[in-house]
């Protein structure tokens, strides 16, 4: 199949930029050693006793955006160097391109999300749910990672330029991580700052692995949801990836 060698052209060229891996981390890993130690204070008082595990769900998704985005970044190096266009003349299937970029950013992110999983261990954070709710855990990163990476790669082949691209990913990443349960416990709101927190998809994914991490189990129904509203937001992602890379031949 030629995703493969898509695939691994991309991994490849993450080899050789090896430091992308520990920029995209650097962020999440300050929030996990700092913001935890220093606002942990404060949560023990709402019944918060570990809270390097409750944000822990939240720091994915944020590893989830800053891996996936950076594939964005990638998009836009290999366009200057030429290799984007001679994969485009390539005798490759048009959803095959799109598959690798999406799948090499969804490796890169599970590699940051082991690293932030074992540094947490070090802050007495356990899986509560034992194997199934991990293989449940690494299934809604994936999703998650999936549609992150089609959302990005499809913004890079919109935008003119790396600089527009960061402007545009970042005006997307901080309202989504704020405007949802990353930090804070939904139970604090009220009015319509709820509202808008209940509306964002990405409370509820991490709720679920919230629920998974420290609870032990989910409701059914809950992880049902989640994953019919993951499902659809890929769908959404790869759908215009594949029209913005179609869109691009014709340019």
């Amino acid at each position: 199949m030629s995703i493969f060698p898509i695939l691994w052209r991309n991994v490849k060229w993450r080899y050789h930029n090896a430091f992308t891996i520990v920029i995209t981390i650097l962020q999440p890993m300050l929030w996990l050693l700092l913001y935890s130690a220093v606002a942990g204070q404060s949560m023990k008082g709402v019944g918060i006793e570990n809270y390097t595990a409750f944000i822990l769900p939240g720091l994915i998704v944020l590893v989830c955006f800053s891996a996936c985005c950076s594939g964005g970044i990638m998009n836009y190096l290999m366009k200057a160097d030429g290799s984007f266009f001679r994969v485009l003349i390539a005798p490759v299937q048009r959803s095959s391109i799109v598959i690798g970029q999406i799948l090499e950013a969804v490796l890169c992110t599970f590699i940051e999300v082991v690293i932030m999983f074992v540094v947490s261990l070090f802050f007495s954070v356990k899986i509560a749910s034992g194997f199934m709710g991990l293989v449940l855990i690494v299934f809604l990163i994936f999703m998650t990672a999936f549609f992150i990476s089609g959302l990005a790669y499809a913004i890079s082949l919109s935008l003119p330029n790396e600089v527009v691209y960061e402007t545009v990913m970042s005006a997307i990443i901080l309202p989504v991580f704020f405007l949802s349960t990353a930090l804070f416990p939904v139970d604090t709101l009220t009015g319509g700052l709820k509202i808008a927190v209940n509306l964002n998809p990405f409370t509820h994914v991490i709720n679920a692995l919230r629920a998974l991490i420290l609870d032990g189990n989910i409701a059914q129904s809950d992880i049902i949801f989640v994953i019919i509203l993951l499902a659809v937001l890929c769908c959404i992602s790869f759908s215009w990836a594949l029209h913005s890379l179609k869109k691009e031949m014709n340019l």
